[in-house]
């Protein structure tokens, strides 16, 4: 669809955090090293943690609507979303490392979309709100890709 609202945008997120998370939960049910399970566990509730981030702004009591409800022009639709739509349908494989792979590839790619609309944007709310979601997958994968690293030194 070229024409679409940032809630479409944000909505779609929401649904790829929870797609992810899916992904990683039903690599963990089938791990057989438990350092791997708890890693690919971990990984889902991180990725259940952001789409519930992104959902609240919809439920937060707070007005977003000058934000959420403004329309962009994507004519060549969005730039990341096929590759990280098969991102989510691929299987994580069995190592700690694939799956911090995957996260990884997941995050800078969302964080590429994010950096693209806010550069795109026409009023200054939305450029402010895109960079903010970039900045906040920049903290993120930080975040997570540590804790990999930990349970991977167990």
């Amino acid at each position: 669809m070229r024409y679409n609202q940032v809630k479409d945008l944000v909505e779609w997120a929401a649904g790829f955090h929870a797609r992810m998370a899916r992904q990683y939960s039903e690599a963990a049910d089938k791990a057989d090293n438990e350092r791997l399970k708890m890693g690919l566990d971990y990984l889902a509730s991180r990725e259940l943690k952001m789409k519930t981030g992104l959902e609240d702004l919809f439920h937060d009591g707070m007005d977003h609507s000058e934000v959420l409800e403004t329309w962009f022009d994507e004519s060549s639709e969005f730039p990341e979303p096929p590759e990280l739509d098969q991102i989510a349908e691929q299987t994580v494989t069995d190592s700690i490392e694939d799956a911090m792979k995957t996260a990884t590839t997941a995050h800078e790619r969302l964080q590429a979309l994010y950096k693209h609309r806010a550069a795109r944007s026409r009023i200054e709310p939305e450029a402010e709100f895109f960079d903010s979601l970039a900045e906040g997958h920049n903290s993120e994968i930080r975040h997570m890709m540590a804790s990999m690293e930990e349970l991977q030194g167990v």
